[in-house]
């Protein structure tokens, strides 16, 4: 199926499965009602493991053939192990369960021309992107003094310019389509100052800037373009022995039982961290067409943090 399947701008998108809905009632079928996205495609970058992977499960889940790409490789200032070749195929293994199709390739967010070749492979399969989840991401931590220009330069290029890039490698065919929903996923960090995350802070501030100007530009073509921020989430980025000394200084090796009163003591609910399938469903919600009217917002799933802010 094309991109006329898509729909057209201006409040009146008809969606693939309010197209199948129709057919079947046409027919007298009795069958269930389609899928939210049922007929959509998503490509989501990060998507060998934590946030990536349940986004990737929860929108093909809701109906959506889904692209992936991830480094599948390890960044020498990130200070823990980023995602593997293996874990990439087991997000596609999880994706196809669904009984949905999955393409799943190695490339590195701040590559252009890997970004092209994943999003070009993913039209040569499915024939149409409609939905595009910027999610790929790092941490890191230091000292605002002690940051050094490669550690400040890669947290930029991929935090910042490869969510950049990735939108920007699937909107030329947004536009021709004249649909889109494009997620970007920022952080609270990105809502406020983190001590220890200069870098970190001023990439996810910046996505949300970038987030807000597309959707002022494209707003009037059929594309809804939003951020989400979660609080801490239980994904690998945040459970590992360098995080865990960042919290808890005073003990040689803490463990995951050591740092949840610390991470808990970060927000007003008192819970130390999110379900990654917590922030899927927020990121859901956008990627529908129930979200049309959502442009240019930030969701921030916070666990009360940020009740006392803006």
């Amino acid at each position: 199926m094309g991109s006329k399947s898509s729909g057209k701008s201006g409040g009146k998108q008809s969606s693939p499965a309010a197209a199948g809905e129709k057919k079947r009632k046409r027919f007298g079928k009795s069958v269930p009602a389609p899928l939210p996205l049922e007929g959509r495609v998503a490509f989501i970058t990060g998507g060998s493991r934590g946030q990536g992977r349940s986004h990737a499960v929860a929108l093909a889940s809701e109906g959506a053939d889904i692209i992936i790409c991830d480094i599948a490789a390890d960044i020498d200032t990130v200070p823990y192990p980023l995602g593997t070749k293996a874990e990439l195929r087991e997000t596609a293994v999880l994706v196809e369960a669904t009984g949905r199709s999955c393409v799943a390739m190695v490339a590195d967010v701040r590559d252009t021309e890997a970004l092209a070749t994943v999003v070009s492979a993913g039209l040569d399969k499915f024939g149409h992107i409609d939905i595009c989840v910027a999610n790929a991401g790092i941490t890191g931590f230091s000292k605002f003094q002690d940051l050094d220009d490669q550690t400040w330069q890669d947290m930029i290029d991929v935090d910042l310019t490869g969510v950049f890039k990735t939108i920007r490698a699937v909107l030329p065919h947004m536009l021709e389509q004249r649909y889109g929903r494009i997620v970007a996923v920022s952080s609270m960090a990105g809502r406020m100052g983190n001590p220890n995350l200069a870098h970190y802070v001023a990439a996810k501030w910046g996505v949300i800037g970038l987030v807000k100007t597309l959707a002022m530009e494209t707003a009037n073509k059929g594309i809804t373009v939003n951020a989400v921020c979660p609080a801490a989430v239980d994904t690998p980025m945040l459970h590992n022995p360098a995080m865990y000394s960042l919290f808890c200084p005073e003990l040689a090796e803490p463990t995951r039982d050591d740092v949840a009163p610390r991470y808990a003591s970060m927000n007003r609910m008192g819970v130390p961290w999110l379900a990654p399938e917590e922030i899927s469903r927020a990121v859901s919600f956008l990627c529908a067409d129930a979200a049309r009217g959502t442009t240019g917002q930030v969701i921030e799933v916070s666990l009360g943090s940020s009740a006392g802010q803006h």
